[in-house]
């Protein structure tokens, strides 16, 4: 670090404290991506989120001006060293990205990038995003990397720290667009209960860390590695709290009213018309609605934050002692295989483990411009 150990840990302890203070992922992201430019000392900094379509639903960059941003044009597509770090979740580090046989060139108004370091962000094994620094201010070795080892690792805590920060807003959007009064109300109960403790716990950590940066060094940098440890943690609990939440509204109302509530919401709130429909159906057991109502919501978010649907139809029909959930969207589609190469699943992993947890049957038909089905059968009690 050519600064010295006070600004490097003030950068990584700047970035743990902003996971406290913002709700909205942007805010975490740009306070991550300018951290970690200052604490590896590079010229320009980068975090992407790529979307199911070849693209990236967010890209926040520091070290180039407004001025500069908007002259490159279009947000960058998932290619050569991006796509590199994406699909095969691999760190990246480069004496120069533009001798890499992978490199396929920029904008003519984006800077020049030489020196490269870049890791994928990781939630379990899905990866949810690349972080990447260029152009390290210090004298390069020849023909070598300006980015060290020390640097990887470094970096490579920060990226743990997008992981929570992506996590976090995947969960805070949720409860806006899928979800009535009652259930954010629980919503924080449970958050509370199963996150507060653990994220007080990484703050205070944090802090002493910054504090010991003046008299004893290598102590603050063995607090940043127990900060490390607390963020894993941190983010596996609040993946349980996602995974175990049961709506209050499916305890009291049953399947068929909390779904055509919340549809009733979303029909609302999107250009896009959600409409539903039940007919035959009999109450089923506790785990069979919740596994049919998380099935419904995963697939209501891909139609209407993805496919571009102007009509999106979801019907509950008996079938026998079980039942049949259908949401239709008449949208772009997509090529399961495909999504499945690329890495990128649209949740239908966890459909299919919601599905099989409750011994159903799920089926996916779709295809480019055709629209997307997810039918979703599950037996009686």
């Amino acid at each position: 670090m050519s600064q010295g150990p006070r600004s490097g840990l003030a950068a990584v302890s700047s970035a743990l404290l902003a996971m406290s203070r913002h709700l909205e992922v942007r805010d975490v992201l740009k306070t991550i991506v300018a951290s970690a430019r200052e604490l590896l000392d590079a010229q320009y900094a980068a975090l992407g989120v790529p979307d199911d379509h070849g693209g990236f639903a967010q890209f926040v960059v520091d070290g180039v001006s407004d001025a500069q941003w908007k002259a490159i044009g279009p947000l960058p597509r998932q290619h050569g060293i991006l796509a590199a770090m994406l699909h095969e979740a691999t760190p990246e580090r480069l004496a120069d990205v533009r001798k890499d046989p992978r490199f396929e060139g920029w904008p003519s108004a984006h800077p020049d990038l030489i020196d490269f370091l870049g890791l994928p962000i990781r939630d379990g094994d899905e990866v949810i995003g690349a972080l990447f620094l260029a152009n390290k201010n210090c004298e390069k070795p020849e023909g070598g990397c300006g980015f060290t080892e020390e640097d990887e690792e470094l970096l490579s805590i920060l990226a743990q720290h997008a992981a929570i920060a992506l996590t976090n807003a995947r969960l805070y959007e949720r409860s806006r667009e899928l979800t009535i009064a009652e259930e954010r109300s629980r919503l924080a109960h449970e958050l509370h209960d199963a996150v507060s403790q653990k994220l007080f716990s990484l703050r205070l950590t944090a802090q002493a860390a910054a504090a010991l940066v003046d008299r004893d060094p290598s102590r603050a940098k063995g607090e940043l590695h127990q900060v490390a440890l607390l963020a894993a943690e941190a983010a596996d609990e609040l993946r349980a709290a996602v995974v175990e939440l049961r709506p209050a509204a499916l305890d009291e109302d049953g399947l068929t009213a909390t779904l055509r509530t919340q549809i009733q919401v979303l029909d609302r709130a999107h250009s896009a018309r959600v409409t539903f429909a039940a007919r035959n159906f009999r109450a089923l057991p506790a785990a069979q609605e919740e596994a049919m109502l998380r099935v419904a919501q995963e697939a209501l978010h891909n139609a209407l934050r993805h496919s571009g649907a102007e009509h999106v139809d979801v019907t509950l029909d008996r079938c026998g002692s079980g039942a049949v959930l259908r949401v239709t969207d008449d949208g772009s589609g997509f090529d399961p295989k495909a999504i499945r190469r690329a890495g990128r699943h649209l949740g239908l992993v966890s459909m299919r483990d919601r599905t099989n947890g409750v011994g159903g049957t799920l089926t996916v038909q779709s295809a480019p411009g055709k629209g997307t089905t997810i039918e979703m059968e599950v037996p009686g009690g």
